[in-house]
């Protein structure tokens, strides 16, 4: 890698997730790591230096201002970006990082940027060994990294392929403005039609023919798995897109989870009201879905959630949990299953965990990573991370297990 003033720039390092990915760096990057925080205020950055007692440099420059961008991306090896909606705001800064060959993980869960970054940079970051790995957030890292575990615990331990992955997820927490600006933001594009395409991030020759058996679920079901009640999951049609594209990206490197692997999630609920808060939550998601498309309604909502900026309080996230856990079945019959959990609110504590540990990985453990020196493209948490990043989120204190059923 190039010489350059820095290891890791934290970009919009003045924002809600920014400032947790601060504190994070401060308390885990260790003297060996040389970083800089970044934004567009540099008021608000010396604000978090002061309020978090470090000792590291700050750099200016807005989103849209690319000469500034330039500047910024030039002097680091990996740029980890919290700024979004990302589609506003990230265009200029992944550009950058593809021209300069600089590394690159965000926090986004906007698939249709995502689908905009494979189209315009996949090929030339590929070919210059540039990683460049949006969802490294909880979009999309245990159902990413989840998956893979399970696909390679059954091909390493029991010498067989995996025909299909179903994951549940628990959660407690809150939301931060950001995230749900992003939210907003895609439905405001027109680019829902686009988030409904299951195979949206694949390669087009890797999509299959039989497109409606990948469809996300619709409606509440019981699950006799989990022997409960199960809802979609409303991060699924990110979380699902980000597996279906490692499947394909692994596919090319003849390192193939299996012939017709396929992948779902849900949210599960536990006895004894699992129906009605299965239902209820089904319900609720339509009932927003239809009040964001009406004007005044859209402005009530907008009223009541939490700005940019702004999010849950700190005992919320400090009592804040998540729990995935995932089912995984061999060509031959055989299940196996996998847990990745944690204490901590999932969007914001999690989150930060996520995407620190995977800019970490790209510095420390950089020679580890799987593919080698030479892998690069707009890449996955599991394609451009993998077992690296397992271990780095176990040393932080997660639970990741993968385990044969008997």
């Amino acid at each position: 890698m190039r010489e350059t003033s820095y290891d890791v720039v934290l970009y919009g390092a003045s924002g809600f997730v920014g400032k947790q990915t601060v504190r994070y760096f401060a308390e885990r990057a260790g003297n060996e790591v040389r970083w800089a925080i970044a934004g567009r205020d540099r008021n608000k950055l010396e604000s978090v230096r002061a309020e978090v007692r470090i000792d590291v440099d700050i750099l200016v420059a807005d989103s849209q201002d690319r000469s500034a961008i330039d500047a910024i991306v030039s002097q680091t090896r990996v740029l980890l970006n919290t700024a979004g909606p990302f589609a506003l705001y990230g265009n200029a800064i992944v550009d950058a990082c593809v021209r300069y060959r600089t590394h690159y993980v965000d926090i986004t869960g906007e698939t249709p940027w995502v689908k905009g970054l494979i189209d315009r940079y996949h090929v030339q970051a590929a070919t210059d060994g540039t990683r460049i790995i949006p969802c490294c957030g909880f979009d999309s890292v245990p159902s990413d990294l989840g998956t893979y575990l399970l696909v390679r615990y059954l091909q390493r331990e029991l010498g067989t392929n995996c025909t299909h992955v179903k994951a549940y997820f628990q959660a407690a927490g809150g939301f931060n403005g950001g995230t749900l600006a992003s939210g907003l933001n895609i439905f405001d594009s027109g680019e829902l039609e686009q988030v409904g395409n299951p195979f949206l991030l694949n390669p087009p020759e890797s999509v299959p023919t039989d497109v409606d058996r990948h469809r996300d679920p619709t409606a509440p079901q019981y699950d006799t798995e989990m022997e409960t009640w199960v809802s979609p999951f409303f991060m699924g049609v990110v979380n699902t897109r980000i597996v279906r594209r490692s499947g394909a990206l692994f596919d090319r490197w003849q390192e193939s989870y299996g012939a017709d692997f396929s992948y779902q999630e849900y949210f599960k609920f536990n006895q004894p009201w699992a129906w009605l808060q299965s239902a209820a939550m089904v319900g609720g998601l339509a009932v927003i879905g239809g009040a964001i498309a009406i004007p005044p309604l859209r402005s009530f909502i907008e009223s009541i959630i939490p700005q940019v900026g702004s999010g849950p309080t700190e005992q919320t996230m400090n009592a804040g949990w998540f729990r995935c856990e995932l089912l995984g079945w061999g060509s031959q019959g055989q299940r196996v299953r996998g847990l990745i959990a944690d204490v901590g609110d999932p969007g914001n504590r999690a989150t930060v965990k996520f995407v620190c540990e995977s800019a970490l990985c790209l510095v420390v453990d950089f020679d580890r990573l799987p593919g080698g020196a030479q892998r690069g493209g707009i890449l996955t948490p599991a394609t451009g991370l993998g077992d690296v990043l397992v271990e780095r989120l176990q040393g932080a204190g997660m639970r990741l297990e993968v385990e044969t059923i008997i």
